[in-house]
């Protein structure tokens, strides 16, 4: 006869609990023993409890029953790329994430492609109708899942330029979001932040006001806008549960302003690792570093979670690094049984607390964006670049005096490693003398200066 244990202990309050924790610090203060603040100004307590909450939890909304394991392939040879796509596919790909500089002929990267099983996505550096009209029409044709991934603004922030020119690249987007309604059009390109250097409140508060542009410019132009779904592309970082969170807290404030437009409130959601913390040196601590972030994305909820290769700072694609990284996903599916509950995180005391005050402070970061302009006023004079910056040199900061360790690189560093003779890339901010209408926002790792002056002194 089973006995539910649990009937023979008492309940212990958060009150009980603190009272002990106090007792065996032996007069040492609470707070500045055992309390820590986040860079996002969140205060990480000991413990949590039940009585934290004043009401039921949620449901996340748009919480995916399942998530894919993705490969990022760059089309330069069309049969190449083919072959790549189908090899991915075989070998445990469930989606390929095509980048391209110029137009390709479909038919044959496509060439018997399983489309039924793997999802598209697209990640394009160009902006042509006629192209995009061309892949629409030809993926009509099949039966097949495919996210186009327009980001006008990415672009923009990314580059500091539109791809032709605010009043054409917008004209552009207008008649594919019209003619395609059902379509998966808009992209929202948030792990640009994140490797720039954001921390979690700005990396969901751009992401949202991002996201606004786009509805607040169709729920003018277009009624289409009542069923599009957004894709949104997150970077994830070192910290474990913050990362877990911030996904889930983007599902509940896109849910809340979808609403407000009488649009779709489930959003769409790829994760990659963060590239800020991966290092040259001491490069295979990278599949490490990988793993925990490719976790954190599963747990928090991404429909699609792409590997970062644990060389691809230094190395061109190559068939190995790609392999390890696909692998690194389907032992975490296969053999760590990632895929068997979707909501793991629902209910956990810290993650729910973290998921509901990250959210708080990014909807008031929000708000404060819109007062001041908008998205794409503050990226304009340089406030969203400033804000970015100035995160990005303080976690600079705690990287530099050592607080912020990365195992290899300044911590444990090995001083027999040698990396000059293995660079087939350019792994460092490259300084392009172009004319640009903003600032942009540019990626740069922690890790950068040391590098560059460990590669000077290498025999």
């Amino acid at each position: 006869m089973s006995k539910f244990l649990f009937e023979d202990f008492d309940e212990v309050s958060a009150k009980q609990w603190k009272q002990k924790i106090q007792y065996d610090l032996k007069g040492a203060d609470y707070n500045e023993t055992l309390v820590w603040q986040s860079p996002e100004g969140v205060n990480v307590k000991p413990f949590y409890h039940e009585d934290d909450f004043k009401e039921d939890f949620q449901p996340i909304p748009g919480q995916p029953e399942s998530w894919k394991i993705a490969q990022e392939l760059f089309i330069d040879d069309e049969k190449i790329a083919n072959k790549i796509a189908l090899d991915a596919t075989n070998r445990g790909a469930e989606a390929i994430i095509f980048t391209a500089a110029e137009d390709f002929d479909p038919r044959t990267v496509f060439k018997d492609f399983p489309f039924e099983t793997v999802s598209i996505y697209f990640k394009l550096t160009f902006l042509s109708e006629a192209f995009y009209t061309k892949l629409i029409k030809f993926f009509s044709e099949k039966t097949a899942t495919v996210y186009y991934n327009i980001d006008l603004i990415g672009n923009l922030a990314r580059t500091g330029n539109w791809f032709h020119n605010l009043k054409k690249d917008h004209e552009i987007l207008d008649s594919i979001f019209v003619k395609n309604p059902s379509e998966n059009i808009l992209s929202v390109d948030a792990a640009l932040y994140q490797n720039a250097g954001a921390n979690s409140v700005q990396q969901l508060a751009y992401a949202l006001v991002h996201a606004n542009e786009y509805l607040n410019h169709f729920s003018v132009t277009s009624s289409a806008v009542e069923s599009s779904l957004v894709t949104f592309h997150l970077a994830t970082g070192p910290n474990y549960f913050f990362e877990i969170a911030k996904i889930r807290a983007l599902r509940k404030l896109y849910a809340t302003l979808a609403k407000e437009y009488g649009t779709n409130e489930t959003c769409h959601i790829i994760a990659t690792p963060s590239k800020r913390n991966k290092t040259l040196y001491d490069y295979n601590v990278n599949l490490l570093r990988s793993t925990t972030e490719c976790m954190s994305a599963i747990l928090g909820g991404a429909n699609t979670v792409c590997n970062l290769p644990y060389d691809a700072l230094y190395h061109k694609s190559n068939e190995f690094g790609e392999r390890i990284a696909r692998n690194q996903l389907l032992i975490l599916k296969h053999e760590s049984y990632f895929d068997t509950v979707s909501n793991s995180a629902d209910g956990t005391y810290y993650i729910e607390s973290l998921t509901d005050e990250l959210a708080e402070k990014a909807l008031q970061l929000f708000k404060e964006i819109e007062k001041g302009g908008g998205f794409l006023q503050q990226l304009k004079d340089g406030t969203i670049q400033k804000k970015i910056k100035e995160s990005a040199e303080k976690e600079q900061q705690l990287f530099d005096s050592g607080e912020l360790k990365l195992l290899g690189t300044n911590y444990h560093p090995n001083k027999n490693d040698r990396m000059k003779g293995d660079l087939e890339l350019f792994p460092f901010v490259k300084h392009n003398p172009t004319k640009t209408l903003i600032a942009p926002i540019v990626e740069k790792r922690l890790s950068e200066n040391t590098e560059q002056e460990r590669l000077k002194t290498e025999s």
